[in-house]
């Protein structure tokens, strides 16, 4: 008999065997499955090839990136603590966190945004939004979210969180300042009693904001709508991996004299790139958690290359136009992407593909505001010009058309005869009455009144 480690193992994880010892038993096997998850999903490799890709944005768009905040929090008065964030997130490299925290606000002090000329000012602010952009499409990644925001909202939502973010974090620790040095906290501060309860608050502070910062972007930046609850759980594991690497970074940093010799002045900057790559590997960890605890489903088989059959392919053409014609039709109801997702229970990265086939075709359309709508009157789309899309359009990868089998190529015309005698000349707006007319309640028999 064959002993597979692989599958015993793959047994335990997902059976019930460690599920029947209560409630320590299903923590552990919940906790199993995730682990399993994210584990499989790091070593495929796509995770760590968008930190790295991020790393390289990162490192393109840091001076215009802090330049922007830089202005920003000038006119409010409160940019000097820009210089002390940026130390308290380069404070795991040590001595070094100092030397790059300088280097760059050196820059960053020397950007005179009056003196750029209009296109590179325009680069400028590009560059800036291209980190925000490079950060929703790793998100959309995980959450399998095939569609990105409309450039119209991505350039809204984008200024604003450039504009608000620097502000609501200075404001928040301003305000932690502020309470700190209150006589009240003080004198609890100093109690025997609360004391060391308020002094572990205090410690534990820094890394709510980074849970809390983790789960804004987890709620915020994927295209698609994220649960609070699920968002929180990646933000505190998200929180809880960040706090435990700059730890362990920071010890390993002192201990690293050896480094220094070896790579000279290299040491700083290949130190500020693993560590900037350990910073957007933990943020995508914790997006991948985000996802799991809202989609369950995809524990066990992970990420997969959708496989349709044919005839799913038809019906989800077919499907597609009706839920976008009856939602067209309804005053008071629209339907955009990830709604069709949801309404047909099937993740958006397998709707894609049809949808951007009947799209090309003319018989759909994506307004500037996100919503499907058909492409042309539904009176005037038929069912086979539906079906068409999905059966005919295709390409073989040659440049000489297929040379099919007279004999094949005679039962593929039948097929295809036999579909359209099936269908007729039917439109969508003809099953669409139909449907309305079997789903109306049918009207109550009118009584006759009794004449005295």
């Amino acid at each position: 008999m064959n002993f597979d480690p692989i599958e015993k193992i793959d047994t335990l994880i997902w059976g019930d065997a460690i599920e029947k010892h209560g409630v320590v038993g299903r923590a552990a096997a919940t906790t199993l499955r995730y682990l399993y998850a994210v584990l499989r999903d790091f070593f495929s490799g796509q995770l760590t090839l968008r930190a790295m890709s991020l790393v390289y944005t990162t490192l393109l768009s840091i001076v215009p990136l802090l330049a922007f905040s830089f202005s920003v929090l000038k006119g409010f008065g409160v940019h000097e603590q820009l210089e002390a964030q940026l130390y308290g997130f380069l404070e795991p490299l040590g001595a070094k966190g100092d030397e790059i925290t300088t280097g760059i606000m050196d820059i960053v002090d020397k950007v005179n945004v009056r003196a750029l000329g209009g296109l590179a000012l325009l680069f400028f602010i590009y560059t800036a939004v291209s980190m925000v952009q490079k950060i929703e499409e790793s998100f959309n990644y995980v959450w399998y979210v095939s569609k990105p925001r409309s450039f119209a909202r991505r350039f809204t939502e984008y200024v604003f969180v450039l504009l608000i973010g620097p502000v609501a974090m200075v404001s928040a620790l301003s305000i932690m300042g502020t309470l700190q040095s209150e006589t009240a906290v003080q004198w609890l501060l100093h109690n025997e009693i609360v004391g060391p309860v308020f002094e572990s608050i205090g410690r534990l502070t820094p890394y709510a904001i980074v849970a809390g910062v983790f789960t804004f972007l987890y709620m915020f930046m994927p295209n698609t709508k994220v649960r609070l609850s699920s968002a929180l759980v990646g933000g505190l594991a998200g929180g809880f991996m960040w706090a435990t690497s700059s730890a362990i970074f920071a010890a390993f940093i002192v201990g690293s004299t050896r480094n220094q010799a070896i790579y000279a002045s290299f040491a700083i900057p290949i130190t500020a790139l693993i560590w900037l790559y350990l910073n957007w590997l933990i943020l995508m960890v914790g997006a991948q958690l985000a996802f799991y605890h809202q989609n369950p489903a995809y524990l066990r088989i992970g990420r997969r290359d959708p496989r349709l059959s044919n005839s799913m392919r038809e019906r989800l053409a077919l499907n597609i136009m009706y839920i976008v014609g009856k939602a067209f039709r309804d005053p008071n109801h629209s339907i955009t992407f990830n709604e069709l997702g949801d309404r047909l229970k099937i993740p958006s990265v397998t709707i894609a593909p049809v949808a951007v086939k009947l799209e090309n075709a003319g018989l759909l359309i994506l307004t500037e505001s996100e919503q499907l709508q058909p492409g042309r009157d539904i009176s005037r789309i038929r069912l086979e010009e539906i079906l068409r899309v999905v059966r005919s359009q295709g390409e073989t990868g040659s440049h000489h058309l297929p040379e099919w089998d007279a004999a094949i190529d005679s039962i593929g015309g039948s097929l295809d005869d036999a579909i359209s005698t099936t269908i007729g000349d039917r439109t969508l707006a003809e099953v669409l009455d139909e449907a309305a007319a079997q789903e109306a309640p049918a009207a109550s028999p009118i009584k006759p009144q009794k004449t005295a």
